[in-house]
């Protein structure tokens, strides 16, 4: 068998997550947050569309983690984004992490926003 080191350039994978908070490059961020690979903080939640659509042009797809479970974007939400051209998709929030990272580390042009589990 073959192992590869996964390379993630200049971007920072998602590290860990637990009970309210994120690790991503050393820091955590405790609550929603929205991580790019060019950086990561808090985000307001689905009433919060300034933030993912701060991406439009630099991103392709958002991943939205539903916390613990999969659930429903709220409609507005959903709506102002694929009107503004960005694709989501919906998966919970440690599905959201484990699919940033992988296509992360293949250069996707991606951004993910999670709710905490």
């Amino acid at each position: 068998m073959r192992l590869t080191e996964i390379s993630y350039g200049t971007a920072k994978p998602i590290e860990g997550y637990g009970p309210g908070f994120f690790r991503v490059g050393g820091h955590v961020l405790r609550g929603p947050c929205l991580i790019t690979p060019w950086g990561a903080g808090l985000w307001g939640g689905f009433d919060d569309t300034a933030g993912p659509l701060s991406l439009v042009g630099r991103i392709d797809v958002l991943l939205l983690g539903m916390g613990a479970e999969i659930g429903h974007a709220p409609l507005p939400f959903r709506s102002a984004l694929e009107e503004s051209g960005i694709g989501i998709e919906v998966m919970s929030s440690p599905a959201a992490c484990r699919t940033y990272n992988v296509l992360l580390s293949e250069g996707r042009r991606i951004a993910v926003a999670l709710i905490p589990v």
